[in-house]
């Protein structure tokens, strides 16, 4: 009985920091101004996203000193300076303070373009053919660009940790039953 009371105390200990976890780690999205998950700052961030978009430039041929890359560049600095003059008038001063605003283009046949945290840009020459002018390059980036100044990829590792969290929260609390029971229970999770 006093291991079981015990186990229970850790339980409650566990939910209890689990719940403060979550509010301690919500955050204002300046865009929705909706509360948001988010359990790591652009500190921390960051530095993954620009080691990962160095790593993949390194390893993929990029677009130099072409009249498209030009666009990309262009583009990407007037979406750039369009964020931070909202964020300022919508007082966000110094939201964008981290960011180091880069912009490549990629030969790939892939039709895709994204932005890492703290504004790192590719586009791929497959979607060049699909966006055909500046137009078309503003509308893509636009919506590549809102996805990381919403946080969306702190907000994704957030949630894979509060999950790995919840992994371990059912771990304990299935401690005390058969292997069996477990192992389902850990499936179905």
């Amino acid at each position: 009985k006093k291991k079981k009371n015990k186990i229970d105390q850790m339980k409650k200990i566990f939910l209890l920091f689990l719940i403060l976890l979550i509010v301690m780690a919500c955050k204002t999205n300046p865009f929705t101004g909706k509360s948001t998950l988010n359990f790591y700052s652009n500190s921390q961030m960051f530095p993954m996203a620009f080691a990962q978009y160095d790593e993949f430039l390194g390893s993929n041929k990029v677009v130099k000193g072409t009249s498209e890359a030009e666009m990309i560049t262009r583009v990407g600095q007037r979406i750039a300076s369009a964020a931070e003059r909202w964020l300022n008038a919508n007082g966000y001063p110094g939201y964008l303070k981290d960011y180091q605003w880069e912009y490549n283009l990629v030969e790939d046949e892939t039709v895709n373009a994204w932005c890492m945290p703290g504004g790192k840009i590719v586009f791929y020459t497959g979607i060049l053919p699909i966006t055909k002018n500046e137009t078309g390059i503003a509308v893509v980036m636009g919506h590549e660009v809102a996805h990381a100044l919403a946080d969306h990829g702190a907000q994704r590792m957030s949630a894979g940790t509060l999950q790995q969290v919840g992994a371990m929260g059912a771990a304990i609390a299935t401690s005390k039953k058969s292997p069996e029971v477990q192992n389902a229970f850990m499936q179905a999770y």
